[in-house]
């Protein structure tokens, strides 16, 4: 598989400042990729520091399999790349994209201490890859977020492999991370998530206060 650079920069920027305008990644927050090459592993991914809303094509770097920047850039990528590589590598992604929204952070604390959140009986998540019907259960885990990236990166991986079913992970107080064969998979992904994680949250909310 070999992927056009200039075309995949392009649609990683739209999505960007499409979840930006959905408060999906406010700020600086959030990052994506896709794969370019498999055999060597080289991605397009989002540049550090970059506010989402202003992301544009000249701010997606194409990296290896390492983290290593592959061409001369004022920018460098997030410290998270060596997760999107993990992902890639884990579960043969082919794009990794990854939100800091607020029911995203919040669902993620308050069902850290079980390890992680069931999502069932939601017609939406018939829009997971392989889900056919709303009595799925979709069991999404919730990591401690840590900054010592290839810790982290390794607890991706256990988790990954311990939950072959599941569709994304949460890094708790932090944000979601989901996948997809390729871009407008993943995107897919967030969009269907996002909203699960935000319809537990308000009913949740709701619950307490009745």
């Amino acid at each position: 598989m070999i992927r056009d650079f200039s075309d995949i920069a392009l649609r990683l920027a739209e999505t960007s400042r499409g979840f930006y305008a959905r408060g999906w990644v406010l700020g600086t927050s959030g990052n994506f990729s896709a794969v370019l090459t498999r055999a060597p592993l080289r991605l397009a991914i989002t540049a550090s520091g970059v506010d989402k809303g202003d992301l544009t094509a000249d701010h997606i770097l194409q990296i290896d399999g390492h983290a290593h920047v592959l061409r001369e850039a004022q920018d460098h990528p997030s410290d998270e790349s060596l997760l999107h590589i993990q992902v890639v590598r884990t579960r043969g992604a082919g794009a990794v994209l990854h939100t800091h929204s607020i029911w995203g952070t919040i669902v993620s604390d308050l069902h850290g201490p079980e390890g992680g959140v069931a999502i069932e009986g939601y017609e939406m998540l018939k829009g997971l890859h392989g889900v056919t019907t709303h009595r799925h259960r979709e069991w999404l885990p919730i990591l401690e977020n840590a900054q010592e990236m290839e810790l982290l990166a390794r607890r991706v991986d256990e988790t990954l492999r311990q939950q072959p079913n599941t569709h994304g992970f949460l890094l708790r107080r932090h944000g979601l991370y989901t996948w997809g064969e390729d871009l407008a998979q993943a995107k897919r992904h967030i969009e269907i998530l996002e909203f699960l994680l935000e319809a537990i949250g308000r009913s949740r909310f709701q619950q307490g206060h009745n």
